[in-house]
């Protein structure tokens, strides 16, 4: 009798597991798949008392619900080689610390300095003629990649240049 029930529930198991109902729809575009390729743009800032030392840039194309916004600052050019970081940077003043940071909705992306020392008697080198990148990451590829260098994120989304604003 044992060897019986024991034959049945092999004959049933195989039965089940080899039905198969319908296909669902496909799934996303892996990386053989598709050429994926992020928004980007590249604008220069000036932060001003005038302008409460922050700017607001529309993206001028459409955002989905959770794309991620990463935005780089060059931090110097050293032998012609640009110098990207990722923001938030912080530099330490003898009289607080300044905090170049952005936030970003649907509709823009929002660069703005923060931090404890005083804005207005920072040296214009800090405030003025600051060029930013801006990458919108596709929800889909979102903590695939290291954010921190940019120029792995502009080879991952085939970022080829960065459109000036």
């Amino acid at each position: 009798m044992k060897k019986i029930a024991i034959l049945f529930i092999t004959i049933f198991s195989l039965v089940i597991t080899s039905c198969e109902g319908p296909s669902g729809p496909p799934g996303p575009q892996g990386q053989d798949g598709g050429l994926i390729v992020a928004p980007a743009f590249e604008i220069e800032i000036d932060f001003t008392p005038g302008n409460n030392y922050e700017y607001f840039e529309p993206y001028g194309f459409e955002i989905y619900p959770f794309d991620m916004t990463l935005v780089y600052i060059l931090w110097e050019t050293v032998n012609g080689q640009d110098i990207w970081r990722l923001l938030p940077q912080t530099v330490e003043f003898s009289d607080g610390t300044l905090v170049y940071n952005y936030d970003f909705t649907r509709d823009d992306v929002r660069f703005f300095l923060d931090g404890t020392t005083d804005f207005n008697t920072l040296d214009p080198s800090w405030t003025q003629n600051q060029v930013f990148r801006v990458v919108v990451v596709p929800a889909d590829n979102v903590g695939r990649q290291n954010y921190s260098d940019i120029n792995v994120v502009m080879d991952a989304y085939n970022i080829k240049s960065f459109e000036k604003r």
